[in-house]
């Protein structure tokens, strides 16, 4: 049996098929005392799948602030906690850092499982150099997002985003004001999952494709650096 010590674990979810989760990562949710889960009812299906029961407590962007003391008094008085997100590694582009740098802070142990994240297959599937690269994450929707444009306009590693659908077209639209036309881009879209999609080309062409479609699940954008 996996001995656990007081400490906060990290724990990846699956970020489409259900099987993408580690052995490993199924024993540490068997055997902590509570689970800090982004949306509880998306944890529940995993858990229910690999019939664990467990205690959830929310944890997200929204009182992440609020009850952040309490769950570090709760380990520092024993409680072993796994923090997991919605989909992929906590701490890329969802909470975590707070917490983990106030573990730390009480002499917490803090240990991170590898796992999913979404940016990796859709940067490796690219095509694109991937030697070195840039995560940006999700792009500022207005305050900042001109000056953010006109700097990565310049980056030469290849770059990769996060993006809703309902905001591809217009990213899109934005990459193709400031980087050119031309740059060659890939959109990854419902990665694992059954109707996942990779679609290449230059950003006029990856434009003109997803203008004409009703575009559904999470969104990697990954553009090609200034040459």
């Amino acid at each position: 049996m996996l001995r656990l010590f007081d400490m906060l674990y990290i724990v990846p979810s699956p970020i489409g098929n259900l099987g993408d989760i580690t052995l490993r990562a199924i024993e540490v949710l068997k055997n902590v005392d509570l689970i800090l889960a982004e949306d509880t009812r998306t944890t529940s299906v995993l858990l229910n799948h690999y019939k664990l029961q467990k205690d959830l407590t929310p944890y997200h962007q929204f009182n992440e602030h609020k009850v952040l003391q309490h769950l570090v008094e709760q380990m520092l008085q024993g409680k072993k906690m796994a923090l997991m997100t919605d989909a992929g590694t906590p701490g890329i582009s969802d909470p975590a850092f707070l917490l983990v740098r106030e573990c730390l802070k009480n002499e917490i142990k803090v240990e991170c499982l590898p796992g999913a994240t979404a940016f990796v297959p859709a940067l490796v599937n690219s095509g694109l150099p991937i030697n070195s690269f840039v995560f940006e994450g999700f792009l500022p929707l207005k305050k900042g997002r001109q000056t953010m444009m006109k700097k990565l306009a310049l980056e030469e590693r290849t770059m990769v985003f996060y993006e809703s659908p309902m905001r591809l077209v217009k990213t899109l639209t934005d990459f193709i004001e400031y980087f050119g036309p031309e740059r060659q881009c890939s959109v990854s879209r419902e990665l694992t999952k059954m109707f996942e999609e990779n679609k290449r080309g230059t950003l006029v062409e990856v434009l003109d494709y997803f203008k004409k479609k009703n575009v559904r699940g999470e969104i990697v954008i990954v553009v090609a650096g200034k040459n």
